[in-house]
């Protein structure tokens, strides 16, 4: 079985995004060397201290947790056929959707492997909306995720139920309505491709670097913006922002947007926002595997422009409204 996204566009095999990233984390790290002389006065600022301290603090924790999800995501992409998920989705989306919710915590993935498996699901047949629903639940309630949310938030088991029942109804409530209100003029199914012959422990092992080097920039830039809020940002406006319960939801929201953390150590971000309810917390969590900059750039790439335009606001709203809800139910 080869590997999902070449699969979807193999004639695009040799120009992945991310192909150089050990070219240019190499090249960074040398870069580092060659300038430490410089650099070392930087880190006299008590300041600077302090965000090194969060940052490697954050990356640290959320580090084991990344490395067994693209080893998880890496099996699921060699050894499990979306032939075998589209036969346990039934045909009706009342039940499919719902189906298709749940087999994302049998068959968990990262965000940036749930986008081609959808892909591949209704190229083999099974209904838009039910793939949807399974790209949507996938990253988010797979029990590697659910593990991370508990080690971060540890004493708040409430978190992790909150974030499993938001993200599931999510899933669900956009599914469902895609069932209902989308035309399939809105979304380019991608065609169906033969799979090539290929060894097995070949993709997995392509597939976890990929989504390791992919997924570990992104934490890398997300546990420096967290730290740098913690550090840089006045307390005074964090704090405004932060008691401002409309305002703190409407900035956690876009921040999961923009920082696009995968969602394996997303967690470890949000418990270091402590000036924040643990509903807007909430928010940023269920936000994030759902719709963010590098995962409209990909459905752009699978589903056509037309598609991400519309369904990324539909997933924000939902996802938004779903943490507030449970969040105020069970927070």
């Amino acid at each position: 079985m080869t590997d999902l996204t070449d699969s979807l566009i193999p004639e695009q095999r040799r120009h992945r995004p991310g192909q150089f990233a050990p070219e240019l984390l190499a090249l960074g790290l040398v870069a580092a060397l060659i300038l430490r002389p410089y650099l070392a006065g930087l880190f006299d600022d008590p300041r600077v201290q302090t965000w090194s301290t969060v940052f490697v603090s954050i990356t640290i924790q959320a580090l084991p947790f990344l490395i067994l999800g693209v080893t998880v995501s890496g099996a699921v992409a060699a050894f499990v056929s979306p032939a075998i998920i589209t036969k346990l989705i039934p045909g009706r989306s009342s039940v499919a959707v719902p189906s298709a919710s749940l087999a994302g915590a049998v068959f968990p993935g990262c965000e940036c492997g749930s986008v081609p498996i959808a892909g591949r699901l209704t190229a083999q047949g099974a209904a838009p909306a039910a793939a949807l629903a399974f790209m949507l639940a996938a990253p988010a309630i797979n029990p590697v995720v659910l593990t991370a949310t508990a080690v971060a938030f540890p004493g708040r088991p409430d978190m992790v139920v909150a974030r499993f029942v938001a993200s599931f109804l999510t899933a669900m409530a956009v599914g469902l309505l895609w069932a209902r209100f989308g035309k399939g003029t809105w979304m380019r199914l991608p065609r169906r491709v033969a799979a090539a012959g290929g060894n097995r422990w070949d993709v997995f092992a392509g597939t976890a670097r990929h989504d390791f080097l992919h997924a570990g920039g992104w934490l890398v830039v997300g546990a420096g913006a967290a730290a740098a809020l913690q550090v840089f940002v006045p307390r005074s406006v964090l704090s405004t922002v932060a008691t401002t319960e409309w305002l703190a939801v409407l900035v956690l929201a876009l921040l999961a947007v923009v920082l696009a953390i995968c969602s394996e150590a997303d967690a470890f971000v949000a418990a270091s926002l402590t000036q924040f309810s643990l509903t807007a917390r909430l928010v940023f969590l269920v936000v994030g595997p759902v719709v963010d900059i590098k995962l409209i750039a990909l459905q752009v790439g699978v589903f056509g422009k037309g598609f991400a335009l519309r369904f990324a606001p539909l997933a924000f709203v939902v996802a938004v409204v779903s943490a507030l809800v449970i969040g105020w139910w069970l927070l």
